[in-house]
Formats: structure tokens, sequence, C-alpha cells
């Protein structure tokens, strides 16, 4: 009896750790993250590091506070740190990435449980949160610096605290030029400088390349459900095709919409949460579906050019009511309240015949 080991359910074992995990996304982030720096110089990093710092240091200094075990090593927070800093603009003043961090941990993160027990993407709703904070910081970008002067490299970091970019430094990115297009909305855009990334906009998320990069990599790791992030892309394709069908320019708009804005970052790297996407095939397809259509309706009828982080937002709320939407067992009938109607029935005779036994006793 002594070989025999009793312990509780789950009985199945795997080698795979949040930990391990966690590394896997750190490592398909590398591409974006390298992008950013090459198109834009070492600021975006240094915002990355200050992100990272913050909710590393916000989680071990929750757990502390809360005499909780010390869970920053399983690197969750790194990822966060990491996938919100990206979400950045290249320019933005050094105390966004910090609040940002900061609500991203405490406010979505550990207040709800930590890892696993968040209601929605923390460093999407951070983004969310950030923006609403400092719309006009959030909302203004600037063009890929010029590599042939390896000065340019730390050029932007002159405006770490300055809230009002100069008009000479900033430049509109392909959505917000699409948004206000009466004509060919990608005139003047190169579909290469798009799919590279040599456009304006959030630092980790104008490379097209490199987020397909990283993508491909969790794919081949299995570390995401890779239904989500194809029924999302495929989804947005099909609803930008229907909803600009009467422009003449439908091919310009489904291109220039996936290649730019958040969309292939938002799909790979924030729809496929664990904690707040669906695992039921019924329920990834809806998730993936609806987080086209709202993307596609903010992006058309909303006063943001880019509707990804809010709609991963939305549907992170929907997720729990989507996991309820069960296959109906073969066997069961297709009427769930016939069933019920039978047991009440059975339960009603029961009773009867039980009356009937105790009146029969007492006589």
């Amino acid at each position: 009896m002594s070989k025999y080991i009793v312990s509780s359910s789950p009985h199945i074992s795997s080698k795979s750790t949040t930990q391990k995990l966690m590394l896997d996304v750190i490592i398909a982030l590398s591409p974006a993250t390298i992008a950013s720096v090459l198109l834009y110089g070492f600021y975006p990093l240094f915002l990355m590091v200050l992100s990272v710092g913050t909710a590393v240091f916000c989680e071990w200094a929750f757990n502390l506070a809360l005499k909780k075990q010390n869970s920053t090593r399983d690197l969750s927070a790194i990822v966060t740190g990491m996938i919100f800093a990206l979400c950045l603009p290249p320019v933005v003043p050094f105390y966004v990435a910090i609040v940002g961090a900061a609500f991203a941990i405490i406010i979505v993160k550990m207040l709800f449980g930590g890892i696993g027990r968040n209601f929605a993407n923390p460093a999407a709703t951070a983004r969310i949160f950030v923006m609403l904070c400092w719309a006009g910081v959030m909302t203004k970008f600037v063009a890929p610096i010029d590599l042939s002067n390896g000065a340019n490299l730390f050029s932007y970091f002159t405006h770490a605290v300055n809230i009002n970019l100069p008009d000479a430094i900033t430049t509109a990115t392909p959505l917000a030029v699409i948004k206000g297009a009466g004509g060919n909305p990608v005139e003047g855009l190169s579909a290469l400088d798009m799919f590279l990334g040599r456009i304006g906009g959030s630092a980790g998320e104008v490379s097209a390349l490199a987020v397909l990069i990283g993508g491909l990599y969790l794919t081949i790791r299995r570390v995401i459900d890779v239904r989500i992030p194809v029924i999302y892309i495929g989804a947005t394709v099909v609803f930008t095709a229907i909803f600009y069908a009467n422009t003449g320019y439908v091919g310009e708009y489904v291109w220039s919409g996936l290649l730019s804005g958040g969309l292939l970052f938002g799909a790979f790297f924030m729809a496929t949460d664990y904690a707040t996407s669906p695992k039921s095939t019924v329920a990834v397809v809806i998730y993936g579906v609806l987080l086209g259509f709202i993307t596609v309706i903010i992006r058309k009828f909303g006063s943001y050019p880019e509707g990804v982080s809010f709609a991963i937002l939305l549907m992170n709320i929907v997720t729990p009511l989507l996991e309820k939407i069960r296959p109906r067992v073969f066997g069961q009938p297709k009427k769930d309240f016939v069933l019920i109607i039978k047991n009440k029935r059975a339960e009603r005779e029961a009773k009867k015949a039980l009356k009937s036994a105790e009146g029969g006793a007492n006589d």
C-alpha cells in the first residue's frame, strides 16, 4: 500500500507550466519589440522597461501587502507589461506607461484574484484606460525614424515629458486617413510599407510582418487557440467588405484595415488570453465573429479610428455567457423544457404516492 499515492483530482499531468507558456509569449513578442526599436528608436524600449518594471513591482507589492505568495515568478506580469507597452504610441510621456501598467496589474488582475481570474485582458483594458485619461497623447503618432543617422535612435527622448508634441514630428495613421477619406482611402500609401511598419501607429502594432512571426511561433508551440485569431481576422475582413461595399474601393479598405491598426496584434496576443477567451467550439466561433463585427462597427461609426481594444474588452465581458452555450448531447431531448416537465411530473406523482401511502398507514 505504500506504493499508492492518494491525491485529489486532476490526475492528468503535463510538462507545460504557466512560466513556460509566458516565456513562449515573451519570445513571440520579441520580433515586434525589435521592430519598434528599428522603426522609432530606443524610446519605445524605454517605455517597455518602465511598463514591465511597474507591472512586476505592483504585483510583488500587492502580494506582499496581502501576505500572499509571490507570483511574479510565473512571468505573467512581464507579459502584461510588454503587451501594454507595445500598444502605446512611440512617443508618450513616461508616466503614461507607469500609470497604465499599474492599472493593468492592480485593478484588472490582482483585485480579481490574480492570473486566471481577471475578467478582461489587463493590457487591453489598461490601454483603454490611458486612452480615456490622455486622449490627445494616445491619438498622436510619429513617423518612423531615418536609420541612416544613428543619433535618430535617441531623438524621441526629448519628448518624454512633453504632452504637446510639435506638429513637425506627428503623422496620421492609415486608419485615421481612412476615417476621413472620401475617395481612395489608401492613396499614397504603400502596402509594403504597411506590411513592414514604415507608417505611423502604435510601437508594436505597425509591423504586420513582426506580429505574424510572433503569431506563427505561438501557433507552432500550441500556446494559443489559433481558431480565435483566424476567425477574428476573417470576420473583420468580411464585415469590412460588407460595410464598405458601396465605396468603390472595397479591396483598399480591406487590406488597409487588415495591415494597419492593432488587428493582427490584438488577434494573436490579446484576444487569445486564456482567462478571458472561450474554449468550446460554438463559443469560439461566436466570440471571433462578434470581435470582427464590433471592430468594424467602431472603425466605421465610432469616434476613434481603431476599435480592437474596445472589441476585446466587450467580448471578454461576454465570454462567461458564451461558455454556457453547450452543444446538445447525443440522445438528449432537443428542448430542455421537455425534460424539465417530465421531471416535474414524476416528482408530483411521487409526492402523491407518498401521501397515499401515509394515508393508508394512518388508517
